[in-house]
């Protein structure tokens, strides 16, 4: 969340960040509000002045033995209207929490303005590969190597989730470990993270309440399925000081995450591109704010070299003000092309949020004689299930199989392919 004392300081950059990210919320009734709650407060202060005059005068009187009636009727007048601003100025402040809560982070200015459309690639890495033979989508080669299953899926659990066997299971296992591996040598520290959040954690990171419709809830325990690793390791600081001295941290997990929607309707409704559940491993970084914007190149970089190390041919796309997530005041996508699919497949979102998160969980730093808010930023080190499907589909063979990436072999044991 931004900042009560900014947000009244800068009414016209907040509401133009508002309609940069088409956001919903209704920032005319949030300054309008506020600023009721805040005429109510006042008054209360001024009443509570006077009732404080009253009660001496009261005093006063009654040790002088003279008759206090008069002062006494006058003070619960005051008092009366003292109850009455306060249930006002009460009501004002959950209709202004409501709103604050809904109102985005500002994005920075070196995002391109405009949607989609308007993302701007910033390098790209790599040639997609040029093949003598027809190229097929994951999900042929999958179904022909017998290992994908989508109707045993959709028996089970409806659209939107995979079945994967042999040696498609054992290479996403594969990925996951490698990409483990890789960022511990990055410096990173690995957690092992809830996989359910309450609704504070979820509120912290900028889930709620704007996405509650899209999430998995158990609504017994008022817990969520976490929609990425980012919530709980985030919120592993919830409410925490830390020293300064200690910046950045640096922190890794796997996790599986949970989406109820899993993209627009009738897109890439086949295969694994969208997914209601899919596996991925993050990289989060709690950071001092004047290194804020070097971690997030640095980031990138550590997800991007997963791919360099892969092979796999990418881009990594700035995003525009409309595309930026809620929470985020910059965003990178990194996208892989997949060869059968013949599309750019985002396979890593790395965000810095400046204090925005940090201040929605209480997360703060301290130390040097500086104190405040540290500075969150995280990225997919890497999304799966699309890292697999771009290796499907650029790592298959004229006769129907699937060479396994070098840097994999070992974690397949010593395999070349998947057949």
């Amino acid at each position: 969340m931004l900042d009560r004392k900014f947000l009244r300081e800068n009414q016209e950059l907040v509401t133009r960040a508002v309609a940069l990210k088409n956001e919903s919320v209704d920032i005319d009734a949030y300054y309008s509000k506020d600023s009721e709650r805040r005429k109510a407060l006042q008054e209360m202060e001024t009443l509570q002045a006077e009732a404080n005059k009253a009660n001496r005068a009261i005093s006063d009187k009654k040790k002088a033995g003279e008759d206090a009636s008069d002062a006494i009727v006058a003070m619960k007048e005051v008092s009366a209207k003292v109850k009455s601003l306060k249930a006002v100025a009460t009501e004002l402040e959950a209709d202004v929490e409501t709103l604050y809560l809904r109102i985005p982070n500002i994005p920075h200015d070196s995002a391109p303005e405009g949607g989609e459309e308007n993302n701007e690639t910033v390098r790209t890495w790599g040639e997609p590969a040029e093949y003598d033979f027809e190229v097929k989508p994951h999900w042929e080669i999958g179904e022909d190597l017998g290992v994908f299953h989508p109707d045993r899926a959709s028996r089970m659990s409806g659209s939107g989730f995979s079945v994967l066997s042999g040696g498609a299971a054992r290479l996403e296992r594969a990925l996951i470990n490698w990409f483990l591996d890789m960022h511990l040598e990055q410096g990173y520290t690995e957690f092992n993270i809830p996989y359910l959040a309450n609704r504070a954690a979820m509120t912290g990171t900028g889930q709620l309440p704007k996405l509650e419709d899209d999430m998995y809830q158990a609504g017994d325990d008022e817990l969520f399925l976490i929609p990425t690793a980012e919530v709980t390791m985030t919120n592993v600081h919830m409410k925490e000081t830390l020293n300064l001295s200690d910046l950045p941290l640096k922190y890794t997990a796997f996790s599986p995450c949970f989406r109820r929607e899993a993209g627009a309707a009738g897109r890439d409704t086949r295969g694994l591109v969208r997914m209601h559940q899919f596996n991925k491993v993050e990289m989060v970084k709690f950071v001092d704010p004047e290194t804020s914007w070097d971690e997030l190149e640095s980031l990138t970089a550590n997800a991007e070299e997963l791919l360099q190390k892969l092979n796999l041919p990418y881009r990594v796309l700035s995003l525009a003000t409309g595309d930026l997530s809620f929470a985020a005041a910059k965003c990178y996508d990194l996208e892989v092309y997949s060869a059968g699919v013949k599309t750019w497949l985002e396979v890593s979102s790395c965000s810095t949020f400046l204090d925005f998160q940090a201040r929605r969980a209480g997360i703060r730093f301290k130390g040097e004689g500086r104190k405040g808010f540290v500075h969150t930023i995280n990225g997919s080190g890497l999304a799966l299930p699309r890292v697999l499907v771009a290796i499907m589909e650029n790592y298959q063979t004229a006769d129907g199989r699937i060479r396994i990436p070098e840097v994999l072999m070992p974690y397949m044991g010593g395999a070349e392919f998947i057949q």
